[in-house]
């Protein structure tokens, strides 16, 4: 089992936590273990792949409709959609299937990973807004998404505390009180007969530091990594900033 850490000067990192592996990215000295868990990730949701699957129209209206959680504070209602596509049905069928957008039971469109009208514990203000995201990953894509500051607050999944972070890009501002959180994910959790929205995200969370990852940590060794908040900020934003690009 490699626990995914990097090394980033300024950061409060339990060393006593670092992988045995690292490689340069971007002037940011990453591990390996986080581009394997990238991997692992795009072969559970692989959204950039299954967007680029897509008619243009089709990947325009997923465009708009992540674009609309900053701008609006919601996601697009059906009628707001219809203004992208030939054939709303049609290009609500493929965002079903492939898992781009979810849905309630009747049809009402609730969320685009990052985002989900449901009220999770990741709530985000951007622009103005209050959004929720998925998962503790998920709120950090927001800010090198859309180029905006966000606050985010939460809790640790370990000792429910507050986690309140400040983001601009993928800068953590207020490091000197969040630059110890740490992000989770337990891949057990993933589960194809599922949307990833209620199966891997309900366990993607924030800890408030090295002892608390280490605390959720071996709980499932085998099965679980954790990320220091820089390299979870990048993971984010590796995964979610090309689906707006």
């Amino acid at each position: 089992m490699l626990v995914a850490w990097a090394i980033f000067p300024g950061v409060g990192v339990d060393m006593t936590l670092l992988g045995p592996a690292a490689c340069e990215y971007d002037g940011w000295c990453m591990s390996v273990g986080l581009e394997n868990a990238l991997r692992r990730l795009r072969r559970i949701l692989p959204l950039s792949a299954r967007q680029g699957e897509c008619s243009e129209q089709v990947r325009e209206l997923h465009r708009q409709i992540l674009r609309s959680f900053p701008t609006k504070g919601r996601i697009l209602t059906r009628e707001e959609m219809a203004q992208y596509v030939s054939d709303l049905d049609a290009a609500v069928d493929v965002l079903r299937k492939n898992d781009m957008v979810t849905f309630s039971g009747d049809g009402t469109p609730v969320g685009a990973y990052p985002f989900t009208m449901e009220a999770r514990d990741y709530q985000v203000q951007v622009n103005g807004h209050r959004v929720h995201a998925m998962c503790a990953l998920d709120s950090l894509a927001v800010s090198p998404m859309f180029g905006m500051t966000t606050h985010i607050t939460s809790h640790c999944r370990v000792t429910g505390t507050p986690v309140d972070i400040d983001q601009s890009g993928k800068t953590i501002d207020n490091a000197d009180t969040a630059g110890a959180v740490h992000v989770g994910i337990a891949w057990g959790a993933a589960d194809a007969e599922s949307h990833c929205a209620d199966s891997l995200c309900m366990e993607m969370p924030f800890l408030r530091d090295g002892a608390a990852a280490r605390q959720w940590l071996v709980e499932d060794p085998g099965g679980r990594e954790i990320f220091a908040l820089p390299e979870a900020i990048e993971f984010a934003s590796r995964f979610f900033v090309p689906l707006v690009g």
